[in-house]
């Protein structure tokens, strides 16, 4: 699905496990293509139900196995390099996206990479907040940057809470 502008809805993941650190993920077949899972929302699909949709194709994880510590309020977008818009239609030109930051519940051997068909990612690391940023491939780097941005109030509130147990 893609809107009328030829931005394609997708929602972003960002899951932080008890030492706050964050789940880097390792695209299939590539030696330094990192980051935050990520999805598309299907056709009449809530953000929300397209998260834990794309949560459990893509690191195996279910609605119980995390919490909902923050959501961007708007769209963040971001166009895709020339080199990789598709000759087809409706045209593609970039995603928009909500970022859900989420702490996992669980244990950490829960994350799986092969719930899908097809994984999308192969390797995994826990990082510290910010690290994403000089990491990720320059055309999402606003975005994450925006994301993370937004979202570092509730990651606080949740670390200060989690001191204070």
């Amino acid at each position: 699905m893609v809107d009328e502008e030829g931005f394609r809805p997708n929602v972003g993941i960002i899951l932080a496990d008890e030492d706050g650190k964050l789940l880097w993920a390792r695209r299939v077949g590539t030696h330094d293509a990192w980051q935050f899972p990520q999805g598309g929302i299907k056709a009449d699909e809530a953000p929300e139900v397209a998260l834990y949709r794309e949560m459990n194709e893509e690191i195996g994880l279910k609605k119980d196995d995390v919490e909902i510590l923050g959501v961007t309020r708007g769209w963040l977008r971001y166009r895709l390099p020339k080199r990789l818009i598709r000759d087809q239609e409706p045209r593609c030109i970039g995603q928009k996206q909500k970022w859900f930051l989420l702490r996992l519940l669980g244990d950490k051997s829960r994350i799986r990479f092969d719930k899908a068909g097809t994984p999308e990612f192969d390797d995994l690391a826990w990082v510290s907040y910010w690290f994403p940023l000089g990491q990720v491939v320059s055309f999402k780097r606003d975005v994450y940057r925006r994301a993370l941005k937004e979202l570092l109030p509730s990651y606080n509130r949740n670390l200060v809470e989690r001191s204070a147990v």
